[in-house]
């Protein structure tokens, strides 16, 4: 049986009819086209999936979408401004060379924005523990934190 669910994401209120068994990830790529959101392992374990869950960075591959009812959701296709304009993650990423396949970028992003929100700050090993759920197979890393490190030292 259907349920229907509201909830803010990206700044704007939206309405979905869903399957109660239903992730979070499946309702933000097949009911809503937020397809910034990836799959990587559907087990919560790679972090391609990450999105900010009332301002908390969440898997939504194992997030019931349920759950997300009344709540607020920030997806990747959320950061850049309404004259898409990068945010200032984003514009890091690519100036650091962050972004090799791109894959992870979206929740990589994510996690590093869920950080400096709460730690604008942060150190390098407390950026390296909130990233610590994002894989990366191609950068080593290195780049990524480089590129938060250099948002955080500018907030």
């Amino acid at each position: 049986m259907k349920k229907k669910i509201s909830f803010v994401l990206n700044g704007e209120t939206v309405h979905v009819e869903i399957e109660p068994h239903l992730t979070l990830l499946r309702v933000l790529r097949e009911n809503l086209g937020r397809t910034g959101t990836k799959e990587g392992c559907g087990m919560g374990d790679c972090g391609a999936c990450t999105v900010l869950l009332d301002g908390a960075a969440i898997n939504s591959c194992i997030f019931p979408a349920i759950e997300a009812d009344g709540r607020e959701i920030l997806t990747i296709e959320g950061l850049a401004d309404a004259q898409g304009n990068l945010h200032p993650l984003q514009k890091a990423f690519v100036e650091h060379g962050a972004i090799q396949c791109g894959f992870c970028t979206p929740g990589m992003v994510l996690s590093a924005k869920a950080l400096l929100d709460e730690n604008p700050h942060p150190t390098e090993e407390e950026i390296r523990r909130a990233i610590a759920g994002n894989l990366c197979r191609c950068t080593g890393y290195a780049q990524i934190v480089e590129a938060i490190k250099a948002v955080g030292s500018t907030r």
